[in-house]
């Protein structure tokens, strides 16, 4: 029995890896991810987790100090990484704390793209309530930032469109396609992550056909625990796909088994691959069960174009 049992150990260890779904390994390649100051400094080097050149959001949480921002900006490019941080507009007092923050960001950290977005505050802190009204103060273009970013709702925001629908999130959408169309800014739209390739699919149609050809970077939660995941898409607001997690929590087979993003990500590969004017052009990662986890899922699924500096 004990020769059996070592026979099978050998076979096993010589079984060939499930192989990867090259749909998918071109879908990952150039994605991003987003950290914090307080989740960075897990990291002790992130040149051994993720690839060559990689965008890495830095999301600026209320309260935040700005001097942690930057400095965690400054320690990722440093490690040869594109950095792009938040501006949060309900946090920002006024035009110059914003040109401060501009400035600071650009002395200590090189940066020259960022991620504009409303921010998730209710009552604003001074004078900006909107990423549209930041980027009409021209201070961006004016310090040489070659890349802005917007953020986009695949199920819709009840912050902006109290009622449900997309009408006030279509609108904004609608000026930023013509900002990008009379500025020389390179735009990208960062979504909201889901769990259901369905809705995203539509949702990305439909900007399409209302002629808003700003690309999309679709924002997809990392591998995590379930109760996690249910935790953050209710404080985020997720919609209908929130029922992909809902189903799963039933299965008692599956409820205490960590998710992954594997089934949405085939499904919008699939897509693209069968449509390659479709308008999805990259991948944005929420790490909610951590960065190392994210990455690493990245990797074995995303082959070379996902392999790590330092792996």
């Amino acid at each position: 029995m004990a020769l059996l049992n070592f026979k099978r150990r050998e076979d096993l260890a010589q079984a060939p890896s499930t192989p990867r779904n090259p749909q998918v390994e071109t879908f990952l390649e150039g994605y991003s991810i987003e950290v914090m100051p307080r989740t960075a400094e897990k990291v002790e080097c992130f040149a051994d987790i993720l690839p060559a050149g990689t965008r890495v959001y830095i999301a600026h949480i209320a309260g935040t100090p700005i001097e942690d921002m930057v400095a965690t900006a400054a320690r990722i490019a440093g490690e040869g990484f594109t950095v792009m941080p938040h501006f949060p507009a309900r946090i920002i007092a006024d035009k110059g704390t914003l040109a401060d923050w501009i400035a600071r960001y650009q002395g200590e950290a090189g940066v020259d793209q960022a991620l504009l977005l409303a921010g998730g505050v209710d009552q604003p802190a001074g004078d900006f309530d909107s990423s549209m009204q930041m980027m009409e103060t021209g201070l961006f273009d004016k310090a040489g930032f070659k890349r802005l970013h917007v953020a986009g709702h695949p199920e819709g925001n009840r912050d902006i469109d109290p009622k449900g629908g997309f009408a006030n999130v279509d609108a904004a959408l609608r000026w930023k396609q013509d900002f990008s169309t009379r500025t020389d800014a390179e735009m990208a739209i960062a979504t909201q992550f889901a769990f259901d390739a369905g809705p995203i699919i539509k949702w990305a149609d439909s900007l399409k056909d209302a002629g808003i050809d700003i690309p999309i970077h679709i924002g997809v939660a990392g591998p995590a625990k379930l109760q996690t995941l249910i935790k953050f898409a209710i404080a985020c607001g997720v919609g209908p796909s929130l029922k992909v997690l809902q189903k799963r929590a039933m299965d008692v087979t599956k409820l205490m088994m960590p998710y992954e993003p594997s089934d949405v990500v085939a499904k919008l590969a699939a897509h693209k691959a069968a449509n390659p004017d479709f308008n999805i052009e990259r991948v944005h990662f929420f790490p909610l069960g951590g960065i190392k986890t994210n990455a690493t899922w990245a990797t074995e699924n995303g082959g070379d174009a996902a392999r790590p500096v330092n792996g």
